[in-house]
């Protein structure tokens, strides 16, 4: 189980990855295609999207002495150039599923780099989170100040994630709030369409009605703690 996070968002921010958890291993893109099922229009996305694919860093016990646990035993940084302007989440589900512990993935593309990641639950992984994209040459933050892998994980995703976070909040917890959103959001967009073809006027009172309720509990989850 991931540990309780605290942590104050300061915007998108890079890390300044150590040195001695340097791994900088060159993964050929065929690596991937031999675990689950990867079918022809996936491969056709690698090949399209992917130029490089690093496996740059291992945080683990034996290079940042932490200890890890059982569930997230260490953390690992995926550097991915991208062909063109970016490359899709499928892709990086697939390199995911590829790696039994969590990875965060630097994806760079001319001139700008950002950070994702998805949550890596033991039974089934979250949808990706991720910075905006940040010039190349930005400033690099050092690695949050943490006394275990678990509670590191936790401290480098939250900030990825678009809602609302409290002290001592389980990661986990906070990507389960991210999926209940984006649920929100899909069905308060089919709302919208209904509420603009609806002839009736009591029936476009109701709709606006849960319309509005279902806003109100979107903002509250994605509005952000100071």
């Amino acid at each position: 189980m991931l540990e309780p996070v605290e942590t104050t968002v300061t915007g998108p921010r890079l890390y300044r990855w150590p040195n001695s958890a340097r791994y900088g291993k060159a993964v050929p893109k065929t690596k991937f295609y031999e675990h689950g099922k990867v079918n022809t229009s996936l491969r056709e996305r690698f090949v399209a999207e992917v130029q490089r694919i690093t496996w740059a860093y291992k945080l683990a016990e034996n290079t940042i002495n932490l200890p890890g646990s059982a569930a997230v035993p260490e953390i690992q940084v995926f550097e991915i150039v991208a062909k063109g302007n970016d490359v899709s989440d499928v892709v990086l589900a697939a390199i995911d599923k590829a790696v039994k512990t969590p990875i965060f993935f630097e994806l760079s593309r001319t001139g700008g780099v950002r950070l994702a990641a998805a949550h890596k639950a033991t039974a089934r992984q979250g949808a990706y989170f991720t910075t905006a994209w940040l010039p190349a040459d930005s400033d690099r933050a050092p690695l949050p100040t943490a006394i275990n892998i678990p509670s590191l994980y936790g401290a480098l995703l939250t900030p990825l994630v678009p809602v609302s976070t409290q002290a001592g909040e389980d990661v986990g917890a906070i990507a389960e709030r991210v999926e209940v959103a984006r649920k929100l959001e899909r069905e308060i967009a089919a709302l919208e369409r209904k509420l603009r073809n609806e002839p009736q006027l009591n029936r476009k009172v109701e709709l606006r009605r849960i319309l509005i309720t279902k806003q109100a509990t979107l903002a509250g989850l994605t509005s952000r703690t100071p």
